[in-house]
């Protein structure tokens, strides 16, 4: 991997983001682009991945927060503020065209980032996103299409886990999931959460990685929905 970049994108709705995953992706399979890693914090979303089983699902009334099934892999989890969200828009060549090794490298990415907060993080044999002892803190889910990535992973910070209680997120009892509010005194803000990622992303997958600001994004490609220049910068 030559060159990528990363953008922070702030606060963003889930389908806006979901949006702009596809037009990325598609300008990258065009090599109008180049790698991209796209982080974002969404306000209350749950999210249904391709494995998302009916006893997965918020038991009882429909959830007062919206709930959408889309085609990434994995089951029901949640996204919220303190959670944050990466969607790395990558261009898998060989011989890095290996699902379970692609993803093995996002979890060595966030185990990466943890230990910037002197925290060890950890996978499980079977399972798919990275632990602290014995709690999850954050997920993985992909979608590949021509070789091209979206979606990605959701790190915990200091999200409100009553969300999660709500649903077996991943599959999973409730009660693992945990954030890094819980291992450090002062949990750090996303945007510096972010820019360790980045840091973090460039480490494990290699090459050149510049940050762009979400103005600098879409001069490269048109965003759709409601973006308004200026936007948001590391």
């Amino acid at each position: 991997m030559d060159k990528g970049l990363v953008c922070w994108a702030g606060q963003l709705e889930y389908r806006e983001a979901w949006a702009w995953q596809q037009a990325l992706r598609e300008s990258r399979r065009l090599e109008a682009l180049p790698d991209l890693l796209l982080l974002a914090e969404h306000p209350p979303t749950y999210t249904c991945g391709r494995s998302t089983l009916p006893e997965h699902l918020p038991a009882g009334a429909e959830p007062e927060i919206e709930m959408i099934s889309i085609e990434r892999g994995g089951s029901i989890t949640y996204h919220g503020p303190g959670q944050l969200v990466g969607y790395p828009i990558l261009a898998l060549r060989p011989p890095e065209q290996d699902l379970h090794r692609y993803l093995r490298r996002l979890e060595e990415a966030l185990i990466h980032l943890l230990g910037a907060y002197g925290l060890r993080g950890r996978v499980r044999p079977g399972l798919t996103g990275v632990w602290v002892g014995e709690k999850k803190v954050a997920a993985i889910g992909i979608h590949v299409r021509h070789w091209i990535t979206m979606h990605g992973f959701a790190l915990n910070v200091c999200p409100d886990l009553e969300y999660f209680r709500a649903i077996q997120p991943c599959g999973l009892d409730s009660r693992v999931v945990t954030s890094l509010a819980a291992f450090l005194p002062v949990p750090p803000s996303l945007k510096e959460v972010a820019v360790q990622v980045g840091k973090s992303f460039a480490e494990v997958f290699g090459g050149s990685w510049e940050e762009v600001s979400l103005a600098g994004l879409s001069a490269l490609v048109p965003l759709p929905g409601t973006f308004a220049s200026g936007g948001q910068s590391f």
